[in-house]
């Protein structure tokens, strides 16, 4: 019997209240994510979808993303790894790998691939989610998505760039950031003026 397909929440839209049951390594104990009290906190939310506890690709991931941890709470965002896998299994699983040895941020359990669903990262032929990135804005809209076929590990230097680039335009809603911007660098005001002169504008 074929499992019914949830309406996915697209860029742009309003992610709705979540809550993810967690495993929080600097505790050493287990905790809970709720989305409502990162919006009351005027918090961004970073969540990071990956297959299953006690694969091969998925640990080079969080590891690569505990080096960017510190930088992407100092932009103000809450971080999460998020699989199917309980958060048992993510107690285990950081004890275990030395990859995980660094992991600060809390490791969510999107228990039956709800929530993965709900952002269009769910793979239904094996039940797990696909790689998925995603960045909703203090108002609770979803700013970024970004989901990949599993055999790929993603740069997570990627994630702190673009991450830098929305709080600057959430912060500067008139500028528009072009490609590999990167803070200090120049943004665009788009307007008629700018029509066909984006070189000269960036000069």
């Amino acid at each position: 019997m074929c499992e019914e397909k949830k309406e996915v929440i697209t860029v742009g839209g309003k992610v709705p209240a979540f809550h993810l049951e967690t495993f929080e390594p600097v505790a050493g104990q287990f905790g809970s994510f709720h989305l409502e009290d990162a919006v009351k906190a005027g918090k961004w939310t970073v969540l990071v979808f990956y297959p299953a506890d006690f694969t091969f690709v998925c640990p080079t991931e969080l590891a690569d993303l505990a080096d960017k941890h510190a930088e992407l709470e100092k932009l103000g965002a809450e971080v999460l790894s998020v699989s199917a896998d309980t958060k048992f299994t993510h107690m285990g699983w950081q004890a275990q790998e030395r990859l995980l040895k660094d992991v600060k941020y809390r490791m969510g359990s999107d228990a039956r691939g709800a929530l993965a669903q709900t952002l269009g990262a769910y793979d239904y032929k094996s039940g797990m989610a696909y790689r998925g990135t995603f960045i909703i804005n203090p108002d609770g809209v979803l700013a970024g998505a970004e989901v990949s076929l599993n055999n790929v590990g993603r740069d997570m230097a990627e994630l702190e760039r673009k991450l830098k680039a929305f709080v600057h335009t959430y912060k500067n809603p008139a500028e528009v950031c072009p490609a590999k911007w990167k803070p200090g660098e120049k943004t665009l005001k788009p307007s008629e003026k700018l029509v066909g002169k984006v070189a000269d504008a960036l000069k």
